[in-house]
């Protein structure tokens, strides 16, 4: 689907579809100056506008409160063991990472803002639909499962971030006077109830690679059911989902051919993208309808001279990716000895790369001082990184646009560099994650084994330069480090079922790094069991510990509270408009 630019008319029309009045008097009944009633967008023209209104809100900007500061980018990577804040360090963006930040936050408000706004969306289409009369049965269907998949997307969102919200359906407007939506009843039976209407009504193809499929729905109930541990019902369903699912495009799910093509827009629309968010550059609105906020993270002052450094991958995250004799995960002892690093280091001092085995995927997910940066030439360390003391020497690669297609890909500080929301690696390590609590270990194995064998195969490894002063003269075939992958050869039975589970968590940290899913992938696996405080706990300790790095006092004993930050606070600001005869509607989440 192409991205298509709202004019500000018909974006300040959304706001009021809900709202028409019902005076009986006809001078009463006007069209305020600047918006577009009703009526006027009641067309196949008008509702397929406000159609892509909606869906034009998952890139995370467009509507009150989108921006980077509220991006997963900083809620999932940054409050995670993934990346450091870069650049400079920011009192607001350090809370996050500290775990200090509290009701009055201003990214959380402003996340519920925009996910509420992009709920609010969704549901002005399906107060609207009723008014068309020029579509089909069939139009009309298809209309209705979009809008309510994507209300559904919007709300699992806003249940990763909070998981005690309000469900907001079609019926709830400003004028009824019900917008004052408790949150103290269970939101999930109500995100799973729009992903199986539209898992059973979207149809499998789209014309626009963008829409949502019958597939894409089906991925998303199954990760509701991921984040409930309902693994007896996600099991039939990524079953399903693995043997016979499809792109909207028609490909049958698969893993794309080398780890890369996932974040390269050549190789866009590929048989791995489940559920892609598509953007756009080059369109008349200024890069706005790009992926800004990943391109934000890459390197500042480099060579792509395009970003902030937002983000900087942490110590753990880089270490993560030795590998033993054998090619397998250092599960157990990653954080043993340090990858190699320039910390501290001026460009101009020597410095050798780390030698020993690495999965390749490290290097298409991290930028780091010897290693070709894409095709910008080789990373040449502080030279590249604003603020080392505060983030680390590390940089973020993904997503970020190669220099040969510079002109096609990159407007500004944005790229048209789709969103993988869910990619086919997703489903394969969700139904790993099911068949260790509920199935044969072996077929987990299988599964996990998949995505490595992709890793392993070296036409996907990171290559020298023919000529490190003129990279865009190409790569030869010789790789930039010591990479090593090897298979699981029926370690998950032997050892058993403890080692599997964090074997296909490992595998998950490895392939889906710097993708935001982190932070929410160890709140799903924490269910009360304090895992995830005793995960980063540890995390922030080892990091504090990596000479000449975290002499900042913002990180001075950062502490992951069990019980509390696993899921974020509810704004303050929310909970004071939601007052009803004198009392808030809206509970605060436990700590906060």
């Amino acid at each position: 689907m192409k991205r298509i630019v709202l004019k500000p008319i018909l974006a300040a029309c959304l706001a009021v579809l809900g709202s028409v009045t019902a005076c009986k008097e006809d001078f009463l009944e006007k069209t305020p100056i600047g918006s577009i009633n009703a009526s006027t967008l009641a067309t196949r023209t008008g509702i397929k506008g406000v159609l892509i209104g909606a869906y034009s809100l998952l890139d995370g900007v467009g509507a009150t409160g989108g921006s980077f500061w509220s991006s997963p980018s900083v809620l999932s990577s940054m409050a995670s063991s993934d990346a450091h804040v870069g650049t400079e360090p920011n009192g607001l963006l350090a809370s996050y990472e500290a775990y200090t930040h509290d009701p009055t936050s201003s990214s959380t408000n402003e996340r519920w803002q925009f996910l509420f706004a992009a709920v609010q969306r969704a549901n002005d289409v399906l107060r609207l639909l009723p008014q068309v009369k020029e579509l089909t049965a069939d139009e009309v269907l298809q209309i209705k499962a979009e809008a309510i998949f994507l209300r559904g997307v919007y709300h699992l969102e806003a249940a990763k971030m909070w998981r005690n919200i309000p469900f907001l359906d079609e019926s709830v407007t400003y004028d009824a006077g019900n917008y004052n939506v408790t949150n103290t009843e269970p939101a999930w039976p109500k995100i799973e109830a729009d992903f199986k209407f539209a898992a059973d009504n979207l149809t499998p193809t789209k014309a626009e690679v963008g829409r949502a499929n019958k597939w894409a729905a089906k991925a998303f109930l199954a990760k509701t059911y991921m984040f409930q541990q309902k693994f007896t019902e996600a099991k039939p369903l990524l079953a399903e989902i693995i043997a016979s699912g499809i792109t909207s495009n028609g490909k049958k799910y698969a893993l794309a051919e080398q780890y890369n093509d996932n974040f390269r827009t050549d190789k866009k629309h590929g048989p791995e993208a489940v559920f892609t968010v598509q953007m756009s550059v080059y369109d008349g609105a200024n890069g706005n309808n790009g992926n800004a906020a990943d391109m934000y993270n890459g390197p500042y002052g480099g060579p792509p001279s395009c970003c902030y450094g937002w983000l900087q991958p942490s110590f753990d995250l880089v270490n993560s990716y030795q590998t033993d004799a054998n090619g397998l995960p250092m599960i157990d002892t990653y954080n043993n000895n340090l990858v190699t690093n320039d910390q501290g280091l001026q460009s101009s001092a020597p410095f050798t790369p780390y030698a020993g085995n690495l999965d390749p995927r490290l290097d298409w997910n991290v930028g780091r001082r010897g290693i070709p940066y894409l095709d910008w030439g080789i990373h040449p360390g502080m030279a590249w990184i604003r603020q080392q003391n505060t983030g680390g020497p590390y940089s973020v690669i993904k997503n970020i646009a190669w220099q040969a297609r510079i002109a096609t890909d990159r407007e500004n500080a944005s790229t048209n560099n789709p969103y993988n929301m869910i990619r086919f690696a997703d489903v394969l390590l969700w139904a790993a994650e099911v068949e260790v609590e509920i199935g044969s270990l072996a077929q987990a194995e299988t599964y996990v084994n998949q995505i490595r064998a992709r890793a392993a195969n070296p036409a996907g490894f990171v290559k020298k330069y023919i000529d490190n002063a003129a990279p865009l003269k190409g790569f030869t075939n010789e790789p930039a480090a010591n990479y090593k992958v090897g298979l699981y050869t029926g370690q998950f039975a032997q050892k058993g079922k403890d080692f599997a589970r964090e074997a296909v968590r490992f595998e998950r940290k490895l392939e889906l790094a710097l993708e935001h899913h982190r932070f929410f992938d160890l709140q799903r696996y924490d269910n009360g069991t304090g895992y995830m405080a005793t995960y980063l706990n540890k995390y922030l300790k080892h990091e504090a510990a990596v000479p000449k790095y975290f002499n900042q006092d913002y990180m001075k004993g950062a502490f992951f509270t069990k019980g509390k930050n696993e899921i974020y606070p509810i704004p303050q600001a929310q909970i004071d408009l939601s007052m009803k005869e004198g009392k808030p509607t809206l509970k605060q989440n436990p700590g906060y």
